[in-house]
């Protein structure tokens, strides 16, 4: 059945003991991970969603409320049935570089295997399709040391992979990665949540590239609010502001992405809306903020017209209103 709920979490209250006290980090929430889709857990620094992980891993219990997992109690799994169903990818890892790719999705193997760790025809058979789902075949037998940072993410995500688990939780897979790495990355967990049916979880800072992947948003806005829904759905409602420093950015709802407030301004701009808007964006950077004629934009071939003359870029046009000295 697909997106049927996998793990839930009822009026879950998560915490630290410090000293005679308690210190509680998360409080009342109520949670729903669902096979066949992405999740993104978004939310500040230092609000609580490592805590919420660690409770979703069997790794706090919870002092109120439940966490279960397929209809059993978190506490009830023993340490090796956590491993069969719950696959992590943390964001720093102590993994030997000298292991190649294929030895590092082997050791997804380890809670399948028998004391002795002996790899059987099952066993090579999820490796192959661990490494051919996360496209690294040519990788198989490079050394992690030798590697990108994105095609070593590429291999730790494979060796999640080949646990076999249904749920897979990823500590910002992407925060090293550049912006294509980024990309990539997040689309193919994507992709694997639906082809495998899988439950993903994914925290993440990267609110833009969230909403163009994930298929649901966890938005941790403070110890006991937790607002679920899909990201479209929470862009629509105004939901989204809600991850925002108070007065700093707004979302912009035409571009999806989060912007600075742009500051006022009279430049009199034509032409396509797409092309005006970030010949504006560079003028303002140059504390350009006022245009006393029209500035005519074209786009094929792109060229900017101003008092009788033309420019090819941004740059030569700031140089002609503003000569530098």
């Amino acid at each position: 059945m697909k997106n049927a709920t996998i793990i839930s979490g009822r009026n879950i209250h998560l915490g630290y003991p410090r000293g005679k006290n308690f210190k509680e980090v998360i409080s009342g929430l109520n949670i729903s991970l669902k096979k066949g889709q992405m999740t993104c857990l978004l939310g500040r620094n230092g609000i609580g969603k490592s805590t919420l992980i660690k409770g979703l891993l069997g790794q706090l219990n919870p002092h109120q409320g439940e966490i279960q997992l397929k209809g059993r109690l978190l506490q009830e799994y023993s340490k090796e049935e956590m491993a069969r169903n719950i696959a992590v990818v943390l964001t720093e890892t102590n993994i030997p570089g000298n292991l190649t790719v294929e030895q590092l999705v082997a050791l997804g193997r380890i809670p399948h295997t028998e004391w002795h760790a002996k790899l059987r025809a099952a066993d090579y058979q999820a490796i192959d399709e661990a490494i051919n789902a996360l496209k690294i075949s040519n990788l198989r037998k490079e050394r992690l040391s030798e590697l990108s940072d994105g095609q070593r993410q590429k291999a730790m995500i494979a060796r999640a992979f080949a646990q076999e688990g249904e749920i897979m939780i990823l500590d910002e897979p992407t925060a090293h990665l550049d912006l294509t790495g980024r990309t990539e990355i997040m689309t193919l967990l994507q992709q694997i949540a639906v082809s495998e049916q899988k439950a993903i979880l994914v925290v993440t800072h990267n609110v833009e590239l969230a909403i163009e992947t994930a298929h649901e948003f966890w938005m941790l806005i403070d110890a006991g609010e937790l607002i679920i829904g899909k990201p479209e759905d929470l862009i629509l409602s105004g939901d989204i502001m809600r991850l925002l420093p108070e007065g700093d950015f707004k979302f912009d709802l035409a571009k999806g992405r989060l912007v600075l407030p742009m500051p006022s301004s009279d430049l009199k701009i034509q032409g396509p809306d797409e092309f005006t808007f970030w010949v504006k964006q560079a003028l303002l950077k140059a504390e350009i903020h006022h245009l006393p004629h029209p500035l005519l934009v074209t786009s094929v071939p792109f060229e900017l017209s101003y008092k009788g003359e033309k420019f090819s870029s941004t740059e030569a046009l700031i140089e002609f209103i503003r000569p530098t000295s």
